[in-house]
Parts: structure tokens; C-alpha cells; sequence
């Protein structure tokens, strides 16, 4: 009995020591993971480096260079909420991701939408901004034709290289050529030159091209294509920084931050006088 006794007794000492052993290693892995945070590195520097590529209205530059739009907005609260400075790395689209794990700065925030393919090689936050994409067409090109018609070898789409329209094209319009170029704008100057049918970009910039050049081009009705939202874009096995970034996400779509900066940026114009037409 005793022997039982000493020997039960002993078996729960060493439970009671694996499991604080276990807890020790837990804590120290959580303690590391903590210190290798992305969010440790911008505090310790005292800056936020934010990826981006420019195109209107999310980034763009003023007629006097500096950058402004909705991710400017968004990047510059988030630096101030986070006490830090904030910098801004201009990136070719179809460079972005690869910048971003290379390290070249500490997020992506540019209107990136969640996409699988995206996703296998960064994380995504929660989204920030909601849009779905429409097609802008050149009227004279496309006139009595239907989104069905414009799936065809006869049909020629341009669309920003990398980017999710270019991706949205290839899949719904297979049979159409499609034209790649590095900036939105180049897209759009194509179907406004006649060298393409149609472009595909998220709202409201279709309507917001169309307004202006009303005599040339028109979006075609219909339900949008590809709905989602975007999201910052993190590099990988950062739960403090996806933590941190979607707790400042949710706090600003409850304050409505987010939805009047957006707005701003996208339901009006009132900006327009500061960039070049």
C-alpha cells in the first residue's frame, strides 16, 4: 500500500511538472512569436512602411506630387492611432507581393483584394473596403452588343497587369484578346482611343470615367463581377499584427471612419481638382 502510494505519488509529481513544462514552453513560444512581430519592429522604429501602387482614387498623386486617396487616408490614421510615422513605398502591382515577404516594407495596403491564390502566399486582415468590378466600354465599339456578345475572338479587353479585372476578364470573357498593360490609366486610354472594347475596374471608377467622357464611353449594365472585399496585406505567422491591424479595422468601421473617408474618396469628386484630368 504504501509502495502504491509512494508511486501514485510520484506520477502526479511528474504530471504536475510536464505540465508546467509545458506551460514554461508555451509561454516562451507566445513571448517570441510576440517579440517577432511586425507590430514590435514598427514601434522599435518608429515608422510604418505601407506598399502600395497607384491607382485612382485609392493612391494617386496631387498636381504637385504628393501622394493622396483613400489608402493615403487610411495609412496616415493608422500610423497616428499607432503613435509611429508613416512611409509610403510606391510598387509595381505585379511586384507587390513579392516586396512585401521580401520585407521591403511591413504591409500592403492598395485595394488588394482576397483572392486563394493571394492568400497562399500572405495573410489577409479583415476587409476595410468593399467594391465589385464593371464593365467600361468604348459606346461606338461596342454598340448593340451584350455582356454575352463581348465574349468573343473579334473582341479585345485591356486591363492592369496583375491585378484582380485582368484575372475577372481572362476567366468570364475567355475567348476575347486581352491586352496588358502596368497602369489603370493605360487601360482606360486604350478603350477611350478605340484600341480595345472594354476595360473592367472596380466602382465607381467606371462611372466616374464614363461621366467624363460621356460621348465615348458607357458601362454596360448588369450585376457586378468578382464582389469582395479588400484587405491589408501581412506576411505570414504574424498573430499580433493580424490582431492589432483587425481590431483597428473593426474600430474604425464602427466609428464610421472608414465608410466617410470612403465615401469621400469614391461617392464624390470633390477631390478632383487636385489631380491632373
Amino acid at each position: 500500500m504504501k509502495l502504491s502510494r509512494r508511486m501514485l505519488g510520484a506520477a502526479l509529481g511528474a504530471v504536475v511538472a510536464t505540465g508546467m513544462a509545458t506551460s514554461g514552453w508555451a509561454q516562451s513560444a507566445t513571448q517570441d512569436l510576440s517579440r517577432e512581430s511586425v507590430i514590435e519592429t514598427i514601434k522599435q522604429d518608429g515608422v510604418i512602411r505601407i506598399g502600395l501602387s497607384l491607382f485612382v482614387p485609392w493612391s494617386m498623386r496631387d498636381k504637385n506630387g504628393d501622394l493622396i486617396g483613400f489608402e493615403l487616408d487610411v495609412g496616415r490614421k493608422l500610423a497616428e492611432d499607432m503613435g509611429v510615422e508613416v512611409e509610403f513605398v510606391p510598387t509595381a502591382w505585379d511586384g507587390i507581393i513579392p516586396a512585401l515577404v521580401s520585407g521591403n516594407f511591413d504591409v500592403i495596403i492598395s485595394g488588394m483584394s482576397v483572392t486563394a491564390q493571394r492568400n497562399l502566399t500572405i495573410n489577409f486582415t479583415d476587409p476595410y473596403a468593399f467594391s465589385g468590378l464593371a464593365i467600361l466600354a468604348n459606346k461606338e465599339l461596342t454598340a448593340g452588343m451584350s455582356r454575352e456578345d463581348l465574349n468573343s475572338s473579334d473582341v479585345t479587353f485591356a486591363a492592369r497587369r496583375g491585378a484582380t479585372p485582368a484575372t475577372v476578364i481572362a476567366k468570364a470573357f475567355p475567348e476575347a484578346n486581352l491586352l496588358l498593360f502596368d497602369e489603370d490609366g493605360a487601360s482606360t486610354q486604350e478603350v477611350l482611343n478605340g484600341n480595345a472594347h472594354a476595360t473592367m475596374a472596380s466602382q465607381p471608377t467606371p462611372n466616374r470615367e464614363a461621366g467624363r467622357n460621356p460621348e465615348t464611353l458607357i458601362v454596360l449594365e448588369g450585376e457586378l463581377f468578382d464582389p469582395r472585399g479588400e484587405a491589408f496585406g501581412m506576411r505570414k505567422g504574424d498573430p499580433d499584427a493580424m490582431n492589432f491591424f483587425n481590431n483597428w479595422i473593426a474600430q474604425n468601421w464602427r466609428s464610421g471612419w472608414l465608410k466617410e473617408r470612403h465615401d469621400y474618396w469614391f461617392a464624390t469628386e470633390e477631390w478632383a481638382d487636385q489631380v491632373a484630368q
